[in-house]
């Protein structure tokens, strides 16, 4: 399988980051979202359910079932979550608008509780940021090669959330999500969502 191009030059003229594709999903995530600060607490939830539902899928699979998740998940508000019954999981079990994969529906449920433990204790905006500091990690790659898949931040993320009793968030995924809240900003050298 041939690597990707660290850089493409989709038909808007623009270079982006050679994982994208001119798909009118992806281009919006990657130009607006990915790698941009988020520190809303819901859309933080959000991510952390979505970067695990993805694990053995592309992000683009994902990205395709957002809206529909937003709407069977009660708009990601792990309140909600919290309190579903085994009759809703056996519904989302059911729906072919989203990853129908038992083992994450159920940790969607795990992890909207623990969550919200969480959330009792410390600000979970703040704990989770607190793994790069409160600030972004501005990295540049030069290369897509160069981009890991797991740091030791993510390691130490992936390891106070499996104490705090989440799940689907190995090391790998932490990182995932850390790229997608914009806690690191792995957009590649000659990308144009590098700000001048």
């Amino acid at each position: 399988m041939a690597l990707k191009q660290d850089i493409i030059t989709l038909a808007d003229g623009k270079p982006r980051c050679g994982w994208v594709s001119d798909d009118p999903l992806y281009l919006p995530y990657h130009d607006d979202e990915w790698g941009r600060p988020h520190r809303d607490p819901q859309a933080l939830f959000e991510l952390l359910i979505l970067e695990g539902c993805q694990a053995g899928l592309s992000w683009i699979t994902v990205l395709r079932k957002r809206a529909h998740y937003r709407k069977v998940y009660d708009g990601f508000d792990p309140a909600r979550i919290a309190r579903y019954t085994p009759r809703k999981l056996e519904r989302l079990l059911a729906d072919p608008g989203i990853v129908r994969n038992r083992s994450k529906v159920d940790a969607s449920v795990t992890n909207a509780r623990a969550w919200l433990a969480l959330a009792e204790r410390e600000d979970p905006v703040a704990f989770l940021w607190s793994f790069v500091g409160g600030s972004p990690r501005i990295n540049r790659p030069r290369s897509l090669k160069q981009v890991p898949a797991q740091t030791p931040q993510s390691e130490a993320m992936s390891k106070a959330l499996l104490k705090l009793g989440f799940r689907f968030v190995g090391p790998t995924i932490c990182y995932a999500f850390m790229q997608a809240t914009g806690m690191v900003d792995d957009h590649v050298v000659g990308c144009s969502c590098i700000e001048p």
